[in-house]
C-alpha cells in the first residue's frame, strides 16, 4: 500500500532560474516599446483605412452621378444596370445595382479592364440589398470579394441604387503600410535590443563590481585568527555621483568599518590572551608561596626539630604564617583591582557629586610624604578650587596611583610634582618627576593591564601591575583622558576631566 501511494505522487517540480536584473530590463523596455510601437501600427493603419475608404466613398458616389440611367433616344427609355455600365465610363470593379420605379431590380459589374460588363447573379444582388439595409458599408459578395458599397439616389430619375467599388486596392495599400510598419519596427526594436543590453551592461558594471567583492568578502574565513579584508570595489565603480556607484562607496565604507572592527577584535582578543597569562602569572606566585608556607608549617608541626625544643616550630609556623598572610592579602588586592576594572568597564562603581581636585591633591600629597620619605614632594595649586563632576573616592584612587607609580619608579632623592589647574573647560592635574623617564616603545602600551616598563622603571615592590590601567579606567569612565610625556629626567602625566563651576558660598 505504501509502495502504491508512493509511486502516485507527483514527481516534484523544479523551480525555473529567476531572470537577472539584466534580463528583466531589457525584456521589459524592448516589451514596452514593441507594444507601443504595436499600438502606433495599428493606429496609423485605422486612420488610415478610413481616409482611404472615405476617398473611395467619394470616387464611388462621383462615379454613379456621371453614369447614364437613360437611353439617349425619344422618348428616353430607362436602362438597365447592365446597359448603363456598358454606355458609361465606369472603373474596373465598378458594381451597380438599380431599383426602377415599377419595383424592378438589375445589377451589374465591370468585370474586366477594357469595359466587359457581367451581369449580377440573383444571390450577389440579395448580397447588396441585405447589406444595405443593414447599414453596412463593407461586405462580401460571393465570386467578387470585398466591397466598398454606398446608397446612391438620383432624384431627377426617380431611381435608387446601390454602388460600389472592390476594397482590394485599400487593402492592398493597408497590407503594404502595415509590412513596411512591420520590419521598420523590427529593425527599429533589434537595434533598440542592441543599444540597450550595451547600456545596461555598462551601467550594472558598478553593481557586478559590487557582487564580486561581497562574493569574494563572504569566503573569507572571518570567525578567528587575523583577518583583514582587502577586497574593495574599484575605484571607477564606486563614483558617489552616481546611485550604483553610491552603492558600492557605501560598500566600501562598510567594509573599511568591518575591517578596523576585525582588526580592534583581534587585538582585544590578543590583549585578552596576555591579560589571562599575566594575571594567571600574577596569582601563580602568591599561590605558590602559601601552599609552600602551608606545607613548610605542617612539615614542622609533624616533625619537630630536636634540636630547639617547641620553641623552634613556633617561629617558625610564625614566620610561615606571615608570609601566607602577606601573599593573601597581595592576592586579594590583585582579584580587587581586577574586580574593579570589570565593574569600571560595566559601567558600574561610580557615585558621582561635586569633588575639589585641588583638595584631593592636597591630601594625596601628604600620604605620600608619609610613605615615602626619601623623595621630595612639590605642591602647586592655585588660590581658587577646581571642581569636578565626580566620584570623590576613584578620582583620589587616580592620585594615589599615579604618586605612588612615581614613587616607585623614581630613585630616592627625586622629587615629585603635582599641579592642578583650570584651562578653558578641562580641569588638569599634572604629576612630574625627574626619574629615569619612560621607554618611548612602551609608551603607548603603558596603561595596559599588568605592562612592564623598562628596566630604569622596573616594579621592585609587591606590586599588582594594574595601577594605571586602573588610573585609565576611572578617567575613562569620567569621560576624560590621561597621557604621558616621558624622557630621561622629565616625566610627565596628565589628566584631564570637564570642569564644573565651583559651588557658591553660603551667605
Amino acid at each position: 500500500m505504501t509502495q502504491a501511494v508512493a509511486a502516485a505522487d507527483p514527481p516534484p517540480t523544479t523551480a525555473r532560474a529567476p531572470w537577472s536584473l539584466q534580463t528583466r530590463l531589457i525584456v521589459t523596455v524592448i516589451g514596452i516599446v514593441g507594444l507601443l510601437l504595436l499600438v502606433v501600427a495599428v493606429a496609423t493603419s485605422t486612420i488610415l483605412g478610413t481616409v482611404l475608404k472615405q476617398g473611395l466613398d467619394s470616387e464611388i458616389a462621383s462615379t454613379a452621378r456621371s453614369i447614364p440611367l437613360f437611353s439617349p433616344g425619344f422618348p428616353p427609355e430607362p436602362l438597365t444596370a447592365h446597359d448603363a455600365l456598358a454606355s458609361g465610363r465606369a472603373p474596373y470593379g465598378f458594381l451597380l445595382l438599380l431599383r426602377a420605379a415599377d419595383g424592378s431590380v438589375s445589377g451589374a459589374v465591370v468585370s474586366s479592364g477594357d469595359g466587359t460588363v457581367t451581369t449580377l447573379t440573383p444571390a450577389q444582388q440579395r448580397e447588396l440589398q441585405e447589406a444595405v439595409h443593414s447599414g453596412s458599408h463593407d461586405v462580401t459578395l460571393t465570386g467578387l470579394g470585398g466591397y466598398r458599397i454606398t446608397a446612391v439616389a438620383w432624384p431627377t430619375a426617380l431611381t435608387t441604387g446601390v454602388a460600389g467599388l472592390p476594397l482590394r486596392g485599400v487593402n492592398e495599400t493597408i497590407g503594404v503600410m502595415l509590412l513596411t510598419v512591420g520590419l521598420v519596427t523590427a529593425a527599429g526594436l533589434v537595434i533598440l535590443a542592441g543599444a540597450i543590453i550595451v547600456l545596461i551592461r555598462v551601467g550594472l558594471r558598478p553593481l557586478r563590481a559590487v557582487a564580486d567583492t561581497a562574493t569574494r568578502v563572504a569566503a573569507l574565513p572571518m570567525a578567528e585568527g587575523a583577518v583583514s579584508i582587502a577586497e574593495r570595489v574599484p575605484a571607477a565603480e564606486s563614483d558617489d555621483r552616481t546611485e550604483i556607484g553610491r552603492v558600492g562607496a557605501a560598500l566600501n565604507t562598510l567594509l573599511d568599518h568591518v575591517d578596523s572592527s576585525l582588526e580592534a577584535r583581534q587585538r582585544n582578543e590578543e590583549r585578552m590572551r596576555r591579560f589571562v597569562a599575566d594575571a594567571s602569572h600574577e596569582l601563580r606566585t602568591p599561590l605558590s608561596s602559601i601552599r609552600g608556607y602551608s606545607e613548610l608549617t605542617l612539615r614542622a608541626l609533624r616533625h619537630p626539630r630536636e634540636t630547639g625544643g617547641q620553641g623552634t616550630v613556633a617561629d617558625e609556623t610564625e614566620s610561615s604564617l606571615e608570609r601566607i598572610q602577606a601573599q593573601s592579602v597581595r592576592m586579594s588586592t590583585l582579584i580587587e583591582d581586577l574586580l574593579l576594572l570589570a565593574r569600571l568597564d560595566e559601567g558600574q562603581e561610580l557615585v558621582y557629586g561635586t569633588v575639589d581636585l585641588t583638595l584631593l591633591a592636597i591630601e594625596a600629597v601628604g600620604d605620600a610624604r608619609a610613605a615615602g620619605a626619601d623623595h621630595d614632594w612639590q605642591l602647586d595649586v592655585g588660590p581658587e578650587p577646581v571642581v569636578v563632576a565626580g566620584d570623590t573616592g576613584r578620582l583620589h584612587q587616580v592620585i594615589a596611583n599615579l604618586l605612588a607609580n612615581a614613587r616607585t619608579h623614581t630613585p630616592a632623592g627625586s622629587t615629585v610634582t603635582i599641579s592642578v589647574q583650570r584651562e578653558g573647560t578641562d580641569a588638569v592635574l599634572r604629576v612630574h618627576d625627574d626619574g629615569p623617564g619612560i621607554d618611548p616603545g612602551i609608551a603607548d602600551e603603558l596603561f595596559e593591564r599588568f605592562a612592564r616598563a623598562d628596566r630604569s622603571r622596573a616594579r621592585r615592590t609587591g606590586g599588582t601591575g594594574l595601577g594605571l590601567s586602573i588610573v585609565k579606567a576611572i578617567v575613562d569612565a569620567h569621560r576624560g583622558s590621561v597621557t604621558v610625556d616621558g624622557e630621561p629626567g622629565d616625566t610627565t602625566f596628565t589628566v584631564r576631566l570637564p570642569a564644573a563651576r565651583p559651588a557658591e558660598p553660603h551667605q
